[in-house]
């Protein structure tokens, strides 16, 4: 499989694409920003204080630098004289506070070899023993510089602690605001597409689109933008750092990215299809788990347990296995950064101990020399410029990881945002023209539709129905009954010809103006978890407890509602799992009726009612719908009979319109289609 491209200008694309949904969190993101840029600056400056105050003042004894005994509140005579100037005098060994002190006990840190006479005893290079060397600062001096830097420790650690814990949860807060403006639009985009694309689709597939491709959004912030950002700055700093203690370990570190560099751009296409892969064999799987719950009760009625969980685990075995590698192929790539990283950091160390050994000399110690004492290789500059060699070699494996989870997250967004690019085929009007108040009538006109260019369902398709008529649409399974009437709902749109309510077309009219004039209860009894009230008053506005029950009433269902333990408050269970089919059947029927729409579509509205509730639902629902255009989805004879006007569909076409009585007389296909439902013998 060739792995998924993703060039640099695809990658600036997909991330430009994510500043919408950033956007309305700009002020939040540039305090975030703010804040990181300067506690990352504030907390470089206190490491390197704090070591130099550990080391070479608390263990050695060295004077403090003027900023350092500013901050420790201590007085001038804990204080180095002269702070980064030269100094010839010499070292006096019997008076360690004497104003002669050369530049090593005064300007210059100590190394653990000991003070560097400079005397005319000792030549150069010449190191005493650190047991000659006398501290200048008293063993009570350098408790009280211990008890103070011990102090700010405590205080400043448990500010820290405060303002980071408030930090955590705001960024929390950030980045999962940002994802979900992005789920939402998926979700919305998801909403408006036609049920062409729903029909052909997995919902399994949709679902982690939504749920996990967007999550990247955030990673995109974090492991795209704000993680390769901080890395950077964190390269660039101790390469500066390293640079300002020598320029040899900048050379030795570029030299060891060089092979780094190599094997990332060498390993990233393979990572890429990992990481697309992974995300598929994932999705399959959600969608694997979405089916099996969703035809649980078909699963257990055919005793198909076994062969359900094998398709499982097949699915399982394959995510896990795409997951496996993709961290495999992570894992093999950052050991060997690691090692050339480790490589350079062993050498370093050899390097900066030797050093310290014959005192060399730092780069531009001496420039900072008021807030520092590392004018010289000592055990403080040892500490600091090994701390930022590690943290090269490990911001180079982080670089490392950066860069393919930046792979596997751009693969997710493309997913994602393939959600977002697909166009609804039903497209609002920019000047919509309102609903009917009154409606006169509704029209197909040599309307032709299907789900695929070359699948035609319907073919020049002509009925029209008037206000205070029911009108019966029959014909055989897969005529293409429902999706006529999907068409007055524009679910669809057709591929040529017209839908029209007034003579106006439907694609001159908002989706959502429609829908709020035309109510259906479909064949398919989707019920929620929740209250009868609320599953009867779902999609509309109504909240009027008399409105339901009176809804209720019409669809005959009043009667099994009160002898519920909880009436109207009773909770019905996922998917109405507690009640019958025929009571969800006529709590759809409910749903649809408490609309009080001007248009009422029911399919197959009685098919799962006994012949006498039947009865009943229908004589109701020709009271209620005197000035209401009516619509009936059936088979049953009984429904076809008390329809107004009946309309036989056959191959997508209206064969024939009229009365039962009418279409009877013709003795043609109507009553051919009638005796062949009433024997049971195919048309």
């Amino acid at each position: 499989m060739p792995p998924p491209t993703m060039a640099g200008r695809k990658m600036l694309r997909l991330s430009l694409r994510t500043w919408p949904y950033m956007r309305p969190m700009l002020p939040h993101l540039l305090v975030l920003l703010a804040f990181a840029f300067s506690g990352a600056l504030g907390g470089m400056l206190t490491w390197f204080v704090g070591t130099d105050l550990f080391t070479n003042k608390v263990l050695l004894g060295q004077k403090l630098q003027p900023l350092q005994a500013v901050v420790l509140l201590l007085p001038e005579e804990y204080v180095v004289k002269n702070a980064g100037l030269s100094d010839t005098s010499e070292f006096s060994d019997e008076q360690g506070k004497s104003e002669s002190q050369d530049i090593s006990s005064e300007g210059k840190p100590l190394s653990l070899a000991g003070a560097k006479g400079k005397g005319k005893g000792m030549g150069k290079g010449e190191a005493q023993d650190l047991g000659d060397y006398k501290p200048e600062l008293t063993d009570e001096q350098r408790r009280s510089v211990r008890n103070r830097l011990l102090m700010w420790s405590v205080i400043g650690g448990s500010f820290l602690t405060a303002v980071f814990s408030v930090f955590w949860y705001y960024t929390t807060w950030i980045w999962q605001s940002i994802n979900q403006n992005l789920r939402v639009a998926m979700v919305e985009r998801a909403e408006s597409l036609s049920l062409r694309y729903h029909d052909s689709a997995r919902v399994g597939d949709a679902i982690f689109r939504v749920y996990q491709d967007s999550a990247m959004i955030i990673n995109l912030l974090q492991s795209g933008i704000v993680a390769p950002f901080w890395a950077l700055f964190g390269i660039v700093m101790g390469l500066a750092i390293v640079a300002a203690f020598d320029p040899w370990f900048s050379l030795m570190v570029i030299v060891v990215a060089v092979p780094i560099v190599w094997l990332i751009v060498a390993a990233t296409p393979r990572i890429r299809r990992r990481a697309l892969a992974n995300r598929e064999a994932n999705s399959d799987l959600t969608s694997r788990t979405q089916e099996v719950f969703a035809a649980i009760k078909v699963v257990k009625a055919n005793r198909a347990e076994a062969r359900v969980f094998d398709r499982f685990a097949d699915d399982s075995t394959k995510a896990l296995d795409a997951a496996y590698y993709l961290r495999l192929d992570v894992v093999i790539l950052t050991a060997i950064v690691t090692f050339l990283g480790g490589s350079l950091f062993l050498l370093s160390e050899y390097i900066m101990v030797a050093w310290i050994r014959v005192e060399r000399e730092t780069f531009l110690g001496a420039a900072f020399a008021f807030i520092i004492g590392f004018t010289i290789w000592n055990f403080g500059a040892l500490q600091i410029a090994r701390g930022r060699v590690e943290e090269l070699v490990w911001g180079a494996r982080g670089m490392v990881g950066i860069w393919m989870r930046v792979q596997d997250l751009f693969v997710a967004l493309e997913r994602a945002f393939y959600l977002l690019d697909l166009e609804p085929e039903v497209i609002e009007p920019e000047h919509p023209t309102p609903f009917p108040k009154q409606i006169d009538s509704v029209t197909w006109r040599d309307v032709t539709f299907g789900y695929k260019a070359d699948q035609q369902v319907l073919s020049d398709i002509s009925l029209t129905a008037q206000p205070g008529t029911v009108t019966a649409i029959v014909g055989a399974t897969g005529s293409g009954k429902s999706t006529l009437m999907s068409l007055l709902l524009r679910i669809y749109d057709p591929d040529s010809g017209v839908v029209a309510v007034n003579d106006v077309n439907l694609k001159d009219m908002a989706t959502d103006d429609i829908r709020a004039n035309v109510s259906i209860a479909l064949q398919k009894n989707v019920l929620f978890n929740d209250t009868v009230t609320n599953n009867i008053a779902f999609g509309s506005a109504i909240t009027d407890q008399s409105a339901i029950e009176a809804a209720a009433k019409i669809s005959q269902a009043d009667g099994f509602i009160t002898e519920m333990a909880k009436g109207y408050q009773t909770e019905l269970g996922e998917r109405g799992g507690k009640l019958s089919a025929g009571q969800r059947q006529r709590l759809s029927i409910a749903r649809a009726v408490v609309r009080d729409t001007a248009i009422l579509i029911l399919d197959e509205p009685t098919a799962s009612l006994d012949a006498r509730t039947e009865q009943e639902v229908l004589r109701n629902l020709a009271e209620w719908g005197r000035d209401r255009v009516i619509f009936l989805i059936t088979h049953r004879l009984s429904t076809i009979r008390q329809a107004d006007q009946i309309a036989l569909i056959e191959d997508g076409r209206v064969a024939e319109t009229g009365t039962h009585d009418e279409l009877m007389g013709k003795d043609a296909r109507y009553a051919a289609f009638v005796n062949a439902e009433a024997t049971g013998v195919p048309s």
